[in-house]
């Protein structure tokens, strides 16, 4: 495909789509019916049907049966990390596997023209962000995820929370269902802007952000207790009335989702002709600028409401640089006080 079809390349070789982010467009008004019944095919398919998928797949032939679970065992719990890491390993890999290591796809839609094996740092263990992203992964984050998911499905089992059924609600649970991925973005957007405060950030969140130019494996490379907080979007099905199956469909918009973001692709060919947006460009302008999107693609626009939107134009350039100019004044009037 020509991607200069759909944007422009600047003298770096750095990609950007023509056209602006928009958010959600239920958020505008008057309302327009026929725009939102026109952006719902996209709001399900395929991300969010992929992740129902994998949530009734997980159910049915991976999670134990009730009685199992209603004690706490590390024979089922390493079996849950197993299937989690596994399942990482195949979903991530395959995006990793053909636009990274073949690149198959070349620099076509990418937004930043390097590749992160490319280039060697010392910020990353061994001096690669692949293998330092892939370990962090494996071996911190994923058995976070999994301690989530455990201490739910065990609070299922035992009767800790309503456990409502499928038959008895379902239009409730369907409904829950549709507004997952907005408690996904709320939930993201609050604890991704209480680590970026300062001591927080370099504690934390310093360790995602090492990965400017994100690649599939830096989707789950965080600090302990940024993995921690970042799968726990799944505990507010044991406040909300809910179903270990929408619980689950929850913990994988997190999980498997995150690999949206850190694409670093607008478009993913899959033939000459055809192509999937990645849903990537939000996220990957907050590596970039670190002080932007802090939520999602606009689904609930907390970041227009709080004026840290960034929507890919030169106008959005404008305002975060005004924005940054007054942060720096206030920053130089503080010092020049003391």
């Amino acid at each position: 495909m020509d991607d200069l079809k759909y944007g422009v390349r600047d003298k770096r070789g750095d990609w950007k789509p023509s056209g602006r982010l928009e958010i959600a467009p239920f958020w505008s008004w008057p309302p327009k019916l026929p725009k939102v019944l026109g952006w719902l095919p996209g709001y399900i398919w395929p991300w969010n049907a992929f992740h129902m998928a994998t949530a009734l797949l997980y159910w049915f032939y991976v999670v134990p049966n009730v009685e199992t679970m209603k004690s706490i065992s590390w024979g089922w719990a390493l079996w849950l990390y197993a299937v989690n890491a596994a399942a990482i390993f195949v979903f991530y890999g395959i995006f990793e596997l053909r636009y990274y290591v073949q690149r198959a796809q070349a620099t076509r839609f990418k937004y930043n023209h390097k590749f992160p094996g490319d280039t060697p740092s010392d910020v990353f263990w061994f001096q690669s962000q692949n293998l330092d992203n892939f370990l962090r992964s494996f071996f911190i984050t994923i058995p976070l995820w999994t301690v989530v998911e455990v201490i739910f499905l065990w609070c299922f089992a035992n009767g800790y929370v309503p456990w409502v059924g499928w038959q008895d609600h379902p239009i409730y649970l369907a409904a829950l269902v549709l507004i997952a991925p907005a408690i996904h973005e709320v939930h993201f957007f609050f604890i991704h802007r209480l680590i970026h405060w300062g001591p927080l950030y370099r504690w934390i969140h310093s360790v995602h952000h090492n990965s400017i130019n994100p690649s599939p494996w830096s989707s789950l490379s965080m600090h302990p207790v940024e993995g921690f907080l970042y799968h726990a979007v799944a505990f507010w099905h044991l406040v909300i009335p809910s179903n270990p199956i929408v619980a689950l469909f929850q913990l994988h918009v997190a999980g498997f989702g995150a690999v949206n973001g850190h694409l670093g692709f607008e478009k993913l060919e899959l033939t000459e002709d055809t192509a999937v947006s990645s849903e990537a460009y939000a996220h990957y302008l907050h590596h970039k600028y670190f002080e932007v999107n802090y939520g999602g693609e606009g689904l609930i626009p907390l970041d227009k409401w709080f004026g840290t939107w960034h929507d890919g134009t030169k106008e959005g350039d404008a305002l975060m640089d005004a924005r940054f100019q007054k942060k720096r004044e206030r920053v130089n009037a503080r010092a020049a006080s003391h």
